[in-house]
């Protein structure tokens, strides 16, 4: 059995459908199709999920909801009009989204997610429509009637072990080709909640994980993942194999191919991932897989990441003060922030976040409660830093990987703010000004692919 999720870019257009239809009939092993939204059709155009959330904001607003209905309606009618379907599927469709729009007097948060969620719940109800028009016997599936039962977390939810058993039982052995909405599920209590944005992936992979898959398919529009960004490196090298580890770091570090949380339950269940392209599929596409052989290539991918700020203190002999990082971190904690990495020397130490967390209030409070409370010599922030990542499994076996890449930023006269290796080897992060970031890939991705001329297999 092969579990397959398709992107929005994939399902934006009829055009895009149909080849989604013949991937998925090509083979008899493509049992469950996990589905998105429809994304954008052209670089102008504006995805689905955009329109449900203007709708939805205009709903609460007592905005202009029949213009902004019409709109997310008239998505879904080209593609139906375009695929020769009955105009029956419109009018559901149309019918569910005014229904949804009756409750937004219970709650904002859970109507902005029941409004976010009926992009891809009307998009499997489309597609499987369209599929029955084809002969296929595809049925849709409401998460809610398999159990995909989630944490009480709007826009943030989690899965419950549960689930897993529950998905198992209701997909297994179910005939036809199941067309499953990505991105949301429901509470114990039957309310509606989503993941993160870009949680069909973690649908998808939800969904192989419980059915035991023996592989998900994860498609979207590139023949693979590159060892760089293409927008930065020029036709940098495909990657034919990595691991999950690998993968979750580059997806931390701006790899946009996957929510950096996407693989997890695929990754603990064993469950082999191919990603693989819609509008090129009988490219290989990469596979990202338990282990791999790391000899060939102890570097995988170089990535990075910008919008970083720094949070900078510095007290003598601090490194002696029992507590001082404890305390400093209840700070950052009590304003409701999460951080990225801590380097520490004997009388300073920095905190590194996102820089969105901080507003001028936030900052103005932090600088003053650490002054105050650590008693410290020097706070303040800087910001405008990226965190550029080099990636591979091989990395801990391997003798020189730091000062090759030191040496190759020093060279290309990229200024480091910072080094972190992470206990498991699988990174190392340097912290750089904004503006060096991309020279810094490209300095470094020639180092690890170019001057070694190394296969990235």
């Amino acid at each position: 059995m092969k579990v397959c999720k398709f992107g929005g870019t994939s399902l934006a257009s009829a055009e895009q459908m149909q080849k989604v239809a013949s991937i998925v009939m090509a083979d008899p092993e493509r049992k469950i199709v996990v589905v998105s939204a429809p994304g954008k059709r052209f670089k102008e155009d504006t995805k689905v999920t955009d329109l449900l959330i203007s709708l939805a904001d205009a709903a609460l607003s007592n905005g202009d909801v029949k213009e902004a209905l019409r709109l997310v309606v008239s998505r879904y009618e080209q593609i139906a009009l375009e695929l020769k379907l009955s105009s029956s599927i419109v009018s559901i469709i149309e019918d569910d989204l005014l229904s949804r729009l009756g409750t937004k007097d219970e709650g904002e948060r859970e109507f902005i997610d029941l409004m976010k969620a009926s992009g891809e719940d009307n998009n499997a109800k489309l597609f499987s429509f369209y599929m029955q028009s084809l002969g296929v016997n595809a049925h849709f599936v409401d998460p809610k009637d398999v159990g995909l039962v989630l944490s009480k977390e709007y826009g943030n939810a989690q899965v419950l072990p549960e689930a897993y058993e529950n998905l198992y039982k209701e997909l297994r052995n179910k005939d036809g080709v199941l067309i499953f909405p990505g991105f949301f599920g429901y509470t114990q209590e039957g309310t509606l909640v989503t993941f993160p944005r870009g949680g069909s992936d973690i649908t998808g992979s939800i969904v192989a994980a419980a059915v035991q898959a023996d592989l998900y398919e994860n498609f979207t529009d590139v023949d693979s993942v590159f060892a760089a960004n293409p927008n930065v490196v020029q036709n940098p090298m495909e990657i034919e194999e990595l691991t999950y580890r690998e993968m979750r770091e580059l997806s931390y570090a701006g790899f946009s191919v996957f929510h950096d949380e996407a693989l997890i339950p695929a990754f603990k269940k064993g469950v082999p991932v191919c990603i693989k392209n819609t509008n090129n599929p009988s490219a290989r596409g990469t596979m990202v897989v338990n282990e791999r052989n790391y000899l060939i290539n102890p570097v995988i991918g170089i990535a990075s990441d910008s919008g970083f700020s720094t949070i900078y203190v510095r007290k003598y002999l601090m490194n002696r003060e029992i507590g001082f990082g404890r305390r400093l971190l209840e700070i950052i904690e009590d304003e409701g922030l999460s951080y990225e990495h801590m380097p520490s020397g004997i009388d300073d130490t920095s905190v590194i976040l996102k820089g969105a967390q901080l507003t001028l209030e936030i900052e103005a409070r932090i600088v003053d409660r650490i002054e105050k409370e650590l008693d410290a010599d020097d706070v303040h922030v800087e910001h405008d830093f990226a965190m550029v990542m080099v990636v591979g499994e091989g990395m801990k076996k391997m003798v020189g990987i730091t000062a090759k890449a030191t040496t190759g930023l020093a060279r290309a006269g990229v200024n480091l703010h910072m080094i972190n290796q992470g206990s498991s080897e699988v990174s190392m992060v340097f912290g750089v000004k904004a503006t060096d970031a991309d020279k810094a890939v490209r300095e470094l991705y020639n180092d690890f692919f170019v001057a070694t001329k190394t296969p990235v297999l």
